[in-house]
């Protein structure tokens, strides 16, 4: 038996998590969740290379030891079902629904231990990977996948993470979503690693003055949200910075915390705010990101469908990874 189907906290892509508008066969592929297709990460070594892999994170264990709004545990799962309606026009690309890791028995460390091995093996097997989550504390399981697949290469992995937050506090009893780049910076420290970190969309409101003097000692990049503006000024002197940071590394790793939107569009997350990012700005940048071929691996965090409205969240995160496997080049 393969490794990864010896994990209680992990199930395969399904068939039946897929759904959408019902047409006539002789029309062919019209909408996503007829042209997903289901595995196990165990079948990785036996699927073509070049694809992306969906991957669900439905834990908010994170967020609860963070003492925020609880619901992201069934982000991955609404996700799909506003993703399987989205009309697919890419043809020339596979998408894989590799399945979720679970939280079992509020397990945070053994959920994220799964969700990095996955992430690791996709990699290792040319698979783009999109993790659906779930809390933020993704974000650390999923760099550590990235990192133990490019061990080997000697990679310096940036890290790009559109979010109010730095997510950067340190661990105090346990875990949370709200440590995760701490945790990947105490990891590279003892690597003798830099810490490549680049935040869009702090808001001065949602950090303490020690999350800054953190973000300060460890040189972390930093756009605040009243900069993140979508005309031309505003965001050529965004790409400017980005341009810097991304010459400096050899592979990125995105993360998008949905809190970073402005609430008047993402309503459904974990800490929302009517100061954030329009989809507009976000776009924008991912496709400039994207466009650097640079990019080997992204994220959509803290879907929370209790607080959503009409869908509208899960709608922009559904509209999110339509966008990136449209613009992602198909060599990832």
């Amino acid at each position: 038996m393969s490794k990864d189907l010896q994990h209680t906290n992990y199930n395969p892509g399904k068939p039946d998590h897929w759904s959408g508008r019902k047409i006539s066969e002789s029309l062919g592929v019209q909408y996503w969740y007829q042209a997903v297709v289901c595995k196990a990460i165990s079948e990785l070594k036996n699927l073509e290379s070049g694809g992306f892999g969906l991957l669900g994170y439905a834990c908010d264990e994170g967020v609860k030891r963070n003492q925020g709004r609880v619901g992201a545990v069934e982000g991955p799962k609404v996700l799909r079902g506003k993703l399987g309606k989205v009309a697919w026009h890419h043809e020339t690309k596979t998408v894989y629904d590799f399945g979720t890791v679970l939280c079992k028995d509020s397990d945070l460390e053994a959920c994220r231990e799964t969700f990095s091995e996955s992430i690791a093996n996709m990699i290792s097997n040319r698979i783009f990977p999109i993790g659906l989550g779930g809390g933020h504390d993704m974000a650390y399981a999923h760099f550590m996948g990235i990192k133990k697949a490019c061990e080997n290469q000697n990679k310096r992995i940036g890290i790009i993470n559109f979010d109010a937050h730095f997510d950067l506090r340190p661990i105090e009893e346990s875990p949370n979503s709200g440590t995760p780049f701490n945790q990947i910076n105490s990891v590279l420290k003892k690597e003798n690693k830099p810490f490549d970190y680049f935040v869009l969309g702090i808001q001065k409101g949602s950090n303490t003055k020690q999350l800054f003097e953190i973000a300060k000692a460890e040189q972390v990049k930093v756009v605040y949200a009243e900069e993140c503006l979508s005309d031309k000024s505003s965001l050529e002197a965004i790409k400017s910075k980005l341009n810097a940071f991304i010459a400096s590394v050899d592979t990125l790793y995105i993360t998008i915390d949905l809190d970073g939107f402005s609430s008047a569009y993402a309503p459904g997350v974990s800490a929302p705010s009517p100061l954030g990012f329009s989809p507009d700005f976000v776009f924008n940048i991912l496709g400039f990101l994207l466009n650097s071929e640079k990019v080997i691996a992204l994220d959509i965090a803290e879907l929370n469908p209790k607080y959503d409205r009409d869908g509208q969240t899960a709608i922009l995160a559904s509209r999110l990874v339509d966008f990136v496997v449209g613009n992602a080049p198909r060599s990832l």
